[in-house]
């Protein structure tokens, strides 16, 4: 359920209650307690960014009851992207675009935040700095950020949102607090689908379990038809590789190669790791734990034609292959090894 009315975000109660207290009017020492780093740690689409955009919105908030009001000009301000003293900054690809999946924290971008965080904020307090997607930073965006970190100017706020402290600098994150948003558990996600978006129970039910706890996701799905036709599509790709020959599980792999939008890519992954979980799941007497229960029928019929080792090696083969491409290797090959090694009607086995 939500939290508070005027902080809508559903779940993360211990996060929200924990940053909702740092802007209650009534508590000013908490106030004068406030860091000048906050770093959301969560999966993509969890809620980071929408915890991360009401923080700021409270913090700047000049009501002396309740913040945010959604009353006063700060709000109103915040609420049209068009606060003063708001700075949203994302990676972008290398045209400039923003680009969340694959794009960098660029040089330019720190230079801007330096220069930038010196002057006094305009309407209120504080001037604030929203930085998504962090482990996006390259190392020249990195180092500056850490040496602002490191003696900021009193009015500056810095809220920062990541996949992972692993992946960011140590002397960052320890300059931070940190406040982790976890996945939320189905129940939840059904719940917010059905009372907020007024989603059938079944799709509720369906999308809850396949958002892996992001609400996020969840939401994307039953208010887009092309995602829920994507993720058709990504499954019939998938029973098709099954009956495939190597010739044409290569041609496939090529044709993936050249997909020049790697979320794309990360999606169609996803889905297929999913998919062979779930057949792991109907394998080991758990199919009621399965997400993608429009399709149990077809699962229990995959999970009796495959080895439990063969779902199992390529489950791992899947891992290691999405690991790889996040990271500067031959794509095309990483492709071709999971596209080769996926269980096959055929042998009943792994390809070699």
């Amino acid at each position: 359920m939500i939290t508070d009315t005027h902080w809508p975000v559903y779940g993360h109660s211990a996060s929200v209650e924990f940053l909702h207290r740092l802007t209650c009017p009534a508590d000013r020492h908490i106030q004068t307690n406030l860091r000048h780093a906050y770093l959301l740690l969560g999966s993509r689409q969890v809620g980071k960014r929408t915890v991360a955009e009401i923080f700021a919105k409270a913090l700047l908030c000049t009501d002396t009851e309740q913040r945010p009001c959604g009353r006063c000009r700060s709000c109103h301000l915040f609420e049209h992207g068009n606060h003063p003293d708001v700075r949203v900054i994302k990676p972008l690809d290398k045209n400039g675009e923003v680009d969340r999946i694959g794009g960098t924290l660029r040089t330019d971008q720190a230079a801007e935040i330096v220069r930038d965080v010196v002057t006094r904020p305009m309407e209120g307090r504080y001037k604030v700095f929203i930085i998504l997607d962090l482990q996006a930073a390259n190392d020249s965006f990195a180092n500056k950020l850490l040496k602002t970190l490191e003696e900021p100017p009193d009015h500056a706020i810095f809220i920062l949102t990541a996949l992972d402290r692993n992946q960011l600098l140590p002397t960052i994150v320890s300059r931070c607090q940190l406040v982790e948003l976890r996945p939320l558990a189905p129940a939840t996600i059904a719940s917010a689908l059905s009372t907020h978006w007024q989603a059938p129970a079944k799709q509720a039910e369906l999308f809850s379990r396949l958002a892996r706890g992001r609400l996020g996701w969840a939401v994307q799905q039953l208010t887009t038809e092309a995602e829920q036709s994507k993720r058709s599509s990504q499954l019939e790709a998938l029973w098709q590789l099954i009956e495939a020959p190597s010739a044409e599980r290569l041609a496939t792999a090529e044709q993936l190669n050249r997909m020049t939008d790697r979320q794309t890519l990360f999606e169609l992954l996803e889905t297929w790791g999913t998919w062979w979980r779930d057949v792991l799941l109907v394998q080991a007497g758990c199919g009621e734990l399965c997400s993608n229960i429009d399709e149990i029928a077809r699962l229990t019929q995959q999970a009796s034609v495959f080895s439990i080792h063969a779902v199992q090696q390529y489950l791992r083969t899947l891992d290691r292959v999405e690991g790889y491409l996040h990271h500067t290797v031959n794509t095309r090959l990483a492709l071709e090894v999971l596209l080769l090694r996926a269980p096959t009607l055929e042998t009943n086995q792994l390809l070699s």
